[in-house]
């Protein structure tokens, strides 16, 4: 059986500490690029992430976003209301109302699968990165921090031009032009 590495070639020695150094003499030669951060904020990409922000209006209390955290950092306490009838006639409806919203940043890896499984867009990525604290127990941020994190939460990019018109926007106008012209025809017989 053949031998699996190469035979090695006997080499002049020092060789390889003459290669490091003069890979170090090479880079001591450079200009270093160092950004003095507490004086000079860095730049960051748009679409950074950094921590995670609540858009509590959209949050239903579904908790797909607990159940699917991979490291249990996410806590939500609720309570069931009754919402009166919409309609006389109506029954009452009951609705969860968002009591606690927290995320412990100490256990947090970050991964986003909140973000992404959440259905109604209540969780979004904030490029703020700065909120050491001298204590690991008030890395625990609820509801207020997070909603204060929303509010610098970037635009979405805008949408290709060119590209074709998502179907419930088309199914929106198209009955919203239905109704102004009933509207209009229901007008013009009035009068």
């Amino acid at each position: 059986m053949a031998p699996l590495l190469p035979p090695s070639r006997p080499g002049i020695p020092g060789s390889g500490l003459a290669k490091g150094l003069a890979v170090t003499l090479r880079t001591m030669t450079k200009r270093s690029h160092t950004a003095q951060y507490p004086d000079v904020q860095p730049e960051l990409p748009p679409r950074t992430r950094g921590v995670i922000g609540l858009f509590e209006e959209n949050c239903t209390v579904c908790m797909l976003c607990a159940r699917e955290c991979p490291d249990w950092c996410i806590y939500i306490d609720s309570h069931k209301e009754t919402v009166p009838p919409a309609a006389p006639g109506g029954r009452e409806r009951s609705r969860n109302v968002l009591d606690r919203f927290a995320i412990d940043f100490a256990l947090c890896m970050y991964c986003g699968i909140c973000i992404e499984v959440c259905p109604f867009d209540a969780l979004f990525w904030s490029p703020e990165f700065e909120y050491a604290e001298t204590d690991i127990h008030e890395l625990t941020h609820e509801r207020d921090k997070l909603r204060e994190w929303m509010w610098t939460v970037p635009e979405p990019p805008a949408l290709d031009p060119r590209a074709e018109e998502p179907k419930e926007i088309t199914a929106a106008r198209k009955a919203a032009e239905k109704a102004a012209a009933a509207a209009a025809a229901a007008e013009g017989e009035q009068r």
